[in-house]
């Protein structure tokens, strides 16, 4: 697919002690994107507070393009990385002076990680619905009420600002920026290039179902979690699985609740809905078969599940989530 007119120009934003995948993970999927859809669709530039290489959190060391003083005019997509820097970078007056006059000449503004901090500060997100990394979620609500920070997607678009959750979710965002200013096709084929298998939708939760609960403390519990984690299609009701930890059902709920932090059917939904995304993920099964296998009975009963923990019903999951198609021979 062949760009048309002059190149977006992308300016991302990055300080010392930077995540260094906030950076340069956008700058990798518009740079792929640039060389798959032909035409140069972006002129990407990498500013800093100052000219001088800076290092990141990492140890890497960045030259930026330019300093942010000699950043000036219209710019199409503002990205503000973010890092262990943030919290040094937040009291940079000049910084966040600049970041607020930018944003009024971008068509788009968007953040990777904690750099939302630094949006915030300027002011840019009053009024919105946001996030960030998932460890950052509870601070950035506190200290700016103003905006609405959800904690769970990958990213969030309320319209022309996007925001991202920590690290590799800055690809994920990148690729929906292509999939909006070049289309799906683009956007799928950066990701099988970048090796990314999946491109992940915004909706999609920053956890996986084991990351998000907790590990119990009592070895017959924790056996347990990982029985359930490898039998889905088994009778998996609160009865049947106090019996199977040799405790009542009442004491078993009340344990399984305070130790692993979810209802024992929560956390099962939660598991079961894992295994049908990886499902959908790996092939062509058929969407009632996967809801067999992996214990819902029904797939009703699965997209009631999919809506509730990920947004998007099995189908739509699947549309958006497989990898793009091999080049025709």
């Amino acid at each position: 697919m062949a760009a048309r007119g002059a190149p977006r120009r992308i300016v991302v934003v990055s300080i010392p002690g930077a995540q260094t995948l906030d950076v340069v993970g956008p700058v990798e999927v518009f740079s792929a994107a640039s060389r798959i859809a032909g035409g140069a669709p972006y002129d990407v530039e990498l500013v800093a507070p100052g000219a001088d290489p800076f290092v990141t959190s990492s140890g890497l060391r960045l030259l930026p393009d330019r300093p942010i003083s000699r950043c000036r005019g219209r710019i199409d997509t503002l990205i503000v990385g973010g890092g262990a820097g943030v919290a040094q970078a937040e009291h940079d007056e000049e910084l966040i002076g600049w970041l607020r006059s930018a944003a009024r000449r971008s068509r788009r503004v968007a953040s990777v990680c904690n750099g939302a901090f630094l949006m915030a500060r300027a002011g840019l997100v009053d009024g919105r619905r946001i996030t960030t990394h998932w460890a950052s979620c509870e601070e950035l609500a506190a200290r700016y009420p103003e905006a609405t920070v959800d904690s769970d997607p990958i990213f969030v678009r309320d319209n022309e600002l996007w925001t991202s959750a920590g690290v590799t979710a800055g690809m994920d965002l990148a690729l929906a920026l292509v999939e909006d200013d070049l289309g799906r096709e683009v956007s799928l084929e950066v990701a099988r290039w970048l090796v990314l298998f999946v491109r992940r939708p915004g909706g999609q939760s920053q956890f996986s179902a084991q990351l998000q609960a907790d590990l119990a403390e009592r070895a017959p519990l924790r056996e347990l979690q990982s029985w359930i984690a490898e039998n889905v299609d088994s009778d998996l009701r609160v009865e049947a699985l106090a019996e199977r930890a040799c405790m009542s059902p009442r004491n078993f709920a009340r344990a399984f609740r305070r130790e692993v932090g979810s209802t024992p059917g929560a956390y099962v939904e939660s598991v079961r809905v894992e295994a049908a995304r990886h499902a959908l993920e790996r092939g062509e099964e058929a969407i009632d078969q996967i809801a067999r296998r992996c214990g819902f009975g029904t797939p009703e009963t699965m997209r009631r599940a999919f809506h509730r923990r990920l947004g998007v019903g099995p189908a739509e999951y699947r549309d958006r989530f497989r990898p793009a198609l091999e080049p025709a021979a």
